[in-house]
């Protein structure tokens, strides 16, 4: 009798649920994140330029998150705040 081994299934890496083939891609489906190389839901990948697309190359929220994190877009912290003259 040959030794079967048990199909493990895969899991999201950002919202921990499971990966299932019988999801379709307008109801889900998965892709993989080009930055971790981990499976993730299509709901876990992070927006485009418009909120409905998915962004490209496919990048995960958690990686989109840390990219974000460590290299910010606008540099907020170089405002002052004016002070007030002759009170």
């Amino acid at each position: 009798m040959p030794l079967l081994l048990p199909v493990e299934g895969r899991q999201c890496a950002v919202c921990k649920d499971g990966l299932y083939r019988d999801t379709t891609m307008l109801r889900g489906g998965w892709s993989r994140c080009t930055v971790c190389d981990e499976f993730v839901h299509y709901g876990c990948l992070a927006s485009g330029k418009v909120s409905f697309l998915k962004a490209r190359p496919r990048v995960c929220k958690a990686c989109r998150a840390a990219q974000d994190g460590t290299a910010p877009s606008s540099p907020t912290g170089t405002h002052t705040i004016p002070t007030a003259v002759g009170s």
